[in-house]
């Protein structure tokens, strides 16, 4: 799931990047079948539209249950409805599928794309992407371990120095003393 997610954003980076980057020449460039078949073998050596599996089963089940809720008396009516329509729309799946091949085949050359899906397809490859969230849990609990220690460092180290620059005085922590009301002249 987390591999998902972190590929999800990578895979979002890749879009903008691809359209902020290549812009009108990647519109211009045609792309072949041998091109979108080495994008199709990345995609599946990453699992890269597995998550987007659950897009159609998602939307029928609320949308069923939107209509469950203002028509109770006819659950077994809405189910059949909802899921046949969602059936006759699975379909449309592979139109999505071509898509994303076309965005990995528009961002990366033939060459690259077999590269990479000859990688991911590699042992060390099937070894990285199942050790990434591991890693990456732990990398963000090495950062904000540091970050912490950093935080703590460097409040000590500038507090200390400006302790000569400020005022003590207006530093000090407020007194929980009550003082003696001044006299009257």
């Amino acid at each position: 799931m987390i591999r998902q997610a972190v590929f999800g954003r990578a895979a979002a980076l890749a879009i903008l990047f691809s359209g902020a980057v290549f812009g009108a020449s990647a519109q211009a460039q045609e792309v072949t079948d041998a091109h979108l078949k080495a994008a199709r073998d990345v995609i599946a050596a990453l699992n890269a539209t597995q998550r987007y599996d659950e897009i159609l089963p998602s939307l029928a089940e609320r949308l069923k249950s939107e209509y469950t809720l203002t028509s109770p008396n006819y659950q077994d009516q809405i189910n059949k409805a909802v899921d046949g329509e969602a059936l006759a729309l699975a379909p449309r799946r592979a139109d999505l599928e071509k898509e994303v091949a076309t965005i990995f085949a528009r961002s990366f050359t033939e060459d690259e794309l077999k590269k990479i899906a000859a990688f991911y397809a590699s042992d060390v490859g099937k070894k990285y992407l199942k050790t990434l969230p591991l890693i990456q849990r732990e990398s963000v609990r090495a950062a904000q371990i540091w970050a912490n220690g950093i935080s703590r460092d460097l409040t000590t180290k500038s507090s200390d120095k400006l302790r000569n620059v400020i005022d003590a005085s207006a530093v000090k922590a407020p007194s929980t003393q009550v003082d003696a009301p001044a006299a009257k002249p």
